[in-house]
């Protein structure tokens, strides 16, 4: 196995990942409660942890580096290219930046993104308006930002799997259950009926795939669940 380190150790690129992403989903989330800072700055501890690993020290890699090694020898494990280890393991015949794993891991990112950023316009809208956000992605799910921070994490997951990310994940995705019933309660009590109505009809976090197919685009919905 090759010692050649020269791939890791860049922790300039570290801090401006790290920063890119995390202003990236600060710009659509916008933070405003101490429950919002609270599940923003998990996810950003997520992708500092992620870079660290990536561009930093590869804590995982030199972890398992014996296993790796007598299972899959003939590859270069302190090389970059190695971190992606899903496509390492399946043994793609391709760069490990176009195999299945990775792009399957932008249609996760993407995805999260992009629903996090739905999911804001529709809710600042149902804050100024001080009702139930329901339109949207809120059609959908009751917390689709919870989920779109899901996705994110879950695409950086297949990327560029780590120890410290993976067993940091379910840990996230507990403490934002969580977060999503304490605003259920706060939403009951401030809404009643009307959000116990909401409730019955439409999923937590996990989609019905009917609803998708035949959701209204014209339907209004305001409130704060995110």
């Amino acid at each position: 196995m090759s010692t050649d380190m020269q791939a890791y150790g860049l922790w300039s690129l570290v801090i401006v990942n790290s920063a890119v992403f995390i202003l990236f989903a600060y710009s659509f989330f916008k933070p405003a409660t101490t429950r919002d800072w609270r599940s923003f700055g998990a996810f950003s501890a997520f992708l500092v942890a992620l870079f660290a690993e990536m561009y930093g020290f590869p804590l995982t890699i030199y972890l398992l580096s014996g296993w790796l090694q007598s299972r899959y020898p003939g590859i270069d494990w302190f090389s970059h290219d190695a971190g992606h280890l899903l496509e390492m393991i399946f043994g793609w015949r391709v760069n490990p930046h176009f195999g299945p794993f990775h792009l399957l891991s932008f249609v996760f990112i993407g995805g999260g993104f992009w629903l996090i950023a739905a999911a804001w316009s529709v809710l600042y809208d149902a804050q100024l308006r001080r009702s139930l956000a329901t339109s949207g992605p809120y059609s959908c799910v009751r917390h689709p930002q919870y989920v779109g921070f899901i996705l994110v994490m879950l695409g950086f997951l297949v990327q560029w799997p780590t120890l410290l990310t993976l067993a940091m994940f379910p840990v996230l995705v507990v403490m934002y259950v969580r977060l999503a019933r304490a605003e259920e309660r706060e939403a009951v009590a401030e809404f009643g009926y009307a959000y116990r109505t909401y409730m019955k009809n439409i999923p937590e976090f996990l989609p019905r795939l009917d609803r998708i197919l035949a959701r209204s685009t014209g339907q209004s919905g305001e409130g704060k669940p995110s």
